[in-house]
């Protein structure tokens, strides 16, 4: 039975001896799986292994949480089903969820363009039980996608900065403590847009210089309406700061990497990400990985390089058991991610198995989420 790593399960039985990329060998067959093995395999960038599937014999007591449902699945076996029956359970409980903040987003807009502040209680009504119900939330890539659509973007856009800003700072290391003040930062990164004219921010077309100009007001006036209400300096600076730009291109001032502050940073990356996902009248939706592609290249100039590179190697795994089509038209399946060449993975077509770090004429044009 073939598992992706994070689906692990302490007792879980290795069938096979695991090796890493380097030929170096990691676990022997037949270890039953403690929380640390599970980290060490993680560790060594393991994505997929064999595991001796329950039957009657093995322990009940060892393997009672496991179900079809909670297993990345093969999509040419029956089980497939359970894993779009997965995402369709997540999708359907968190939803509620998104919805609501959305909804709470779009009056704390009105709120802070009436009284040039923020109620801070709203705040944490809106922000705080969406990221804890999204937190144990695995496929990101899926999740959002089906949570996207072209109805108010701005705010969909703040909900969605925020989520992606604090599973980024889990993945960078931070407290959970920490995570959450970052996601609230994410969170109110545009809310200085609530001053921009909404013939503005709802036009269906590409913006004018002059429009833009007044665009680029947003991150001052979102910087001082959230100084008014918090003492929480992360925050203020992320929504001050979301647009400057490594190599000093960005605005409201233009400042260089070293100047910019590591939560702006976050936020950017989140920022940008979102904004290339996202369904708009005058922009289609990207390839996502073709996004994650454009955000590498970024990473060399525009973003944080350690954090845009943490992010694609976080983000990667949620492509994992998706089908995609080749540049040859053919359709395959991702089953297993490359550590160093990101965007180059192994492929199953049929019963051919095919690595494109190998195959360099043959490349991902497109993955179906």
């Amino acid at each position: 039975m073939r598992v992706h790593v994070n689906d692990l399960q302490p007792g879980d039985i290795l069938q096979n001896a695991v090796f890493n990329q380097h030929g170096v060998h990691v676990l022997s067959a037949g270890t039953v799986l403690r929380e640390r093995d599970i980290g060490i395999l993680i560790g060594h960038l393991i994505d997929d292994i064999d595991i001796i599937a329950p039957t009657p014999f093995n322990s009940p007591q060892d393997h009672q949480t496991h179900t079809s449902t909670t297993r990345a699945t093969d999509f040419n076996t029956p089980d497939s089903h359970s894993s779009f029956s997965n995402d369709v359970n997540s999708y359907e409980k968190l939803f509620p969820y998104y919805q609501d903040a959305v909804k709470s987003t779009n009056l704390l807009f009105h709120y802070a363009l009436t009284n040039g502040r923020l109620a801070q209680e709203a705040v944490d009504y809106t922000i705080t039980p969406l990221l804890e119900q999204f937190q144990q939330e695995r496929d990101v890539v899926s999740l959002l996608l089906r949570l996207n659509s072209q109805d108010d973007y701005t705010c969909q856009h703040s909900v969605q900065v925020g989520m992606l800003s604090y599973y980024l700072a889990t993945w960078l290391g931070h407290t959970k403590e920490e995570a959450l003040r970052i996601g609230k930062a994410g969170y109110l990164h545009d809310i200085g847009k609530c001053q921009v004219d909404r013939d503005i921010l709802n036009k269906p077309a590409p913006l004018t210089q002059e429009e833009y100009e007044q665009m680029k007001l947003h991150p001052l006036a979102g910087y001082q309406i959230i100084r008014s209400t918090y003492e929480d300096k992360w925050i203020a600076i992320a929504a001050l700061q979301h647009h400057e730009r490594t190599d000093g291109t960005g605005y409201p001032e233009g400042l260089t990497g070293e100047n910019i502050h590591l939560v702006a940073k976050i936020v950017s990356v989140a920022d940008v990400y979102s904004a290339m996902i996202s369904s708009r009248t005058y922009q289609d939706k990207k390839d996502l990985l073709t996004v994650l592609k454009q955000m590498y290249q970024l990473s060399f100039s525009k973003l944080d390089p350690i954090i845009t590179h943490t992010f694609i190697r976080y983000m990667l795994p949620n492509f994992l058991h998706k089908r995609v089509k080749l540049t040859d038209g053919r359709d395959g399946i991702i089953v297993m991610n490359h550590a160093t060449d990101f965007f180059r993975p192994l492929i199953r077509v049929e019963q051919e198995f095919i690595d494109l770090t190998v195959n360099r004429n043959l490349d991902i044009d497109y993955v179906y989420v």
